[in-house]
């Protein structure tokens, strides 16, 4: 056990030496002597590039390999490999999840680019422009169009089918809104009817769902946060048994009955996260 927890502890040693040096250590070494007058290390530390470093390696350290190393300090200290275990099956869960909130915030500033492109092409067709001329600015302008601006701007530019791209580029997440306006496009050039008007119409509707989902959100943040603190009271749990020299660690790691307990409480706790979320999401999917 004694040279398991010290290659564990040389390996958390060896990740983190990687993490901070980099590919480049020795590139940034060079070029720390030729900046310096060939002194590494002479004069105050750079405290800008300490924070530098600090954000390389945060960018580099995503989340989710939060999970492992938190695994070899169990290890260390509980002189078991099933720390590691645990937190080696964690990263594709917590890459998961990761990827989920990226993907929300991505479809809400694209909802948020849709919004501002109706009030931006509104704009442009009250001050006298063309139609296609007026979605090429706003569309420049506010980046609503996401990856399929080109086909658009290539549409309005010379006469193509603007609404069929629109409702193309309607179908990437948080873009819903541009099948509306695909709608008020179609309708303006068949029928003559205003263009502006129905894009005020459109950019209030759009301005209103967002609100709503926004309250929506805030209500569920206090039920998120009630699941995130249960989630925790095991933890806490430990930290009070180990300050009471109870040492949980050892009871859990190195006892059948702990080892059993220890399986029972994750796959109860796992299942209990997993339905208070589905309980969040069912109720922001309605």
């Amino acid at each position: 056990m004694g040279e398991m927890s010290l290659g564990a502890a040389v390996a958390c040693l060896g990740a983190a030496v990687w993490l901070l040096g980099g590919r480049n250590s020795g590139a940034r070494r060079a070029h720390l002597l030729l900046a310096g007058g060939g002194a590494v290390g002479a004069g105050p530390p750079d405290w800008r590039q300490m924070a530098r470093e600090l954000g390389r390696l945060r960018e580099r350290l995503r989340a989710e390999w939060w999970a492992p190393v938190a695994g070899l300090v169990l290890a260390v200290l509980g002189s078991s490999v099933l720390p590691v275990v645990a937190g080696a099956a964690g990263v594709p869960v917590l890459r998961r999840v990761r990827l989920a909130r990226e993907a929300r915030r991505a479809r809400e500033r694209r909802g948020d680019a849709v919004i501002a492109l109706c009030g931006a092409l509104a704009g442009e067709v009250r001050a006298g422009r063309q139609p296609g001329e007026a979605l090429m600015l706003a569309a420049r302008d506010s980046g609503g169009l996401g990856e399929a601006q080109a086909a658009v701007l290539a549409a309005a530019r010379f006469g193509g089918d603007v609404p069929g791209a629109l409702a193309l580029a309607a179908r990437q997440p948080g873009a819903e809104g541009l099948s509306g306006l695909a709608a008020c496009w179609r309708v303006a050039v068949d029928q003559g009817a205003g263009l502006a008007a129905g894009l005020d119409r459109l950019e209030g509707a759009l301005r209103v769902e967002r609100d709503q989902r926004a309250d929506l959100h805030a209500q569920l943040a206090g039920a998120r946060s009630t699941v995130v603190m249960l989630a925790g009271l095991p933890v806490l749990g430990l930290l009070l048994g180990a300050a009471m020299g109870a040492e949980p660690l050892r009871v859990l790691l190195h006892s059948g009955p702990g080892i059993g307990c220890l399986a029972v409480g994750g796959v109860l706790e796992g299942l209990g996260m997993w339905w208070a979320l589905r309980i969040v999401r069912g109720a922001e999917a309605t």
